[in-house]
């Protein structure tokens, strides 16, 4: 049946409704601005938590059709449709719990791209009266229009695992931008010494790296192609490991470029480099906290960073010990954007030091 007329302007109404109350809320009033920021940081925050437990839950396919749930504003509505693919599968990726955790999904999402609408809007009115001026706002507005269309691709190109690694980037890079932007809006903190800037430098690529490396675990489902620790398989280096099928990018989900079914050996490789970056970025990234922790300056920061990694590592490992429990699973996920987070203030803290 689909959508009808009044639903899509209806939406189209809420959203607009949403844009503008936030833009008139905020005016010119430089306060307002960075608390929109902080809100839509912390509402992006929650929306990658979702996405991950939509991903982990096996979820994402929940309403196999987009923007709408079989071409219905609600799982409800859609009701008959979603049943009859229940009744032909029970145990596939179309039940109702699952279609309502995807469209509570997309309407946070359908949320957090007014309100960047809206920050952009404010931005561009206030002709530079914000600090930071207009190019990240508006650059966080065209970020949103490009993961709204990775959003789309996740479904209807049926779980790729490039565009699902490149739409968990994607809510990662909006969830920096906004904290960047939030910074720039708070009152500025000098750090006196010399602050290691080339190492934050360092440790914020390598954590990146290994973002993308778990998004690609979580994407090809290698979570547990390794269930020992600390070794994989009872090897330091599992032999065999397939690395030409692991990390070939465009292919099916499952699968290996050539369309057959993707080998156990390829998903340990992909599970294995996981582990080896985890070293690499722990080291850094611990090294970084360390000499944070040393200047009196920058010793919150340095406890944060260590605490979150600890807290990182430990979910990690339980994933593997206890073969991926779902809240622990979502925590991984939710400690590598908190991370992320606190690298980009460590990054920003130390990069705005005064001459």
């Amino acid at each position: 049946m689909g959508m009808t007329a009044f639903e899509r302007g209806l939406i189209g109404i809420v959203t607009l409704a949403v844009i503008l109350g936030a833009t008139l809320w905020v005016r010119r009033d430089a306060v307002r601005y960075a608390r929109l920021v902080g809100l839509t940081m912390l509402i992006t925050f929650c929306l990658i938590v979702l996405g991950a437990y939509v991903r982990l839950s096996d979820a994402g396919l929940g309403c196999p059709d987009w923007p709408g749930c079989y071409g219905d504003f609600t799982p409800h509505q859609a009701r008959e449709s979603i049943g009859a693919a229940e009744a032909q599968m029970p145990s596939g990726p179309v039940t109702m719990a699952k279609a309502w955790k995807e469209m509570l999904h997309r309407y946070l999402a359908m949320a957090t791209g007014a309100l960047i609408a809206a920050i952009a809007a404010s931005a561009w009115l206030a002709r530079g009266a914000f600090p930071g001026g207009r190019a990240l706002p508006l650059a966080l507005a065209a970020m949103v229009i490009f993961q709204a269309a990775l959003g789309a691709w996740t479904v209807t190109m049926l779980l790729k695992p490039a565009i699902v690694t490149s739409h968990l980037l994607g809510g990662l890079a909006l969830l920096a931008m906004l904290v960047w932007l939030r910074l720039q809006n708070a009152p500025a903190r000098i750090i006196p010494g010399s602050p290691p800037r080339i190492l934050a430098g360092l440790a914020f690529v390598a954590l990146l790296a290994q973002v993308a490396l778990g998004g690609w675990v979580s994407t090809n489902y290698a979570a547990l192609a390794c269930t020992d620790f600390p070794l994989c398989r009872g090897e330091l280096a599992p032999a065999g490991m397939q690395f030409e099928h692991a990390f070939h990018v465009f292919r099916e989900l499952g699968r290996d470029a050539g369309g057959a079914l993707l080998p156990v050996d390829a998903l340990v490789a992909i599970h294995w480099t996981h582990r080896v970056g985890a070293v690499v970025a722990s080291a850094l990234l611990g090294w970084l906290a360390w000499r944070l922790w040393q200047g009196a300056a920058t010793r919150g920061l340095g406890a944060g960073l260590a605490a979150l990694l600890a807290a990182q590592l430990l979910f990690g490992v339980s994933n593997v010990v206890f073969s991926l429990p779902l809240p622990v699973a979502v925590l991984h996920n939710a400690g590598a954007a908190a991370l992320l987070a606190m690298m980009v203030v460590v990054n920003y803290r130390l990069r705005r030091r005064a001459a």
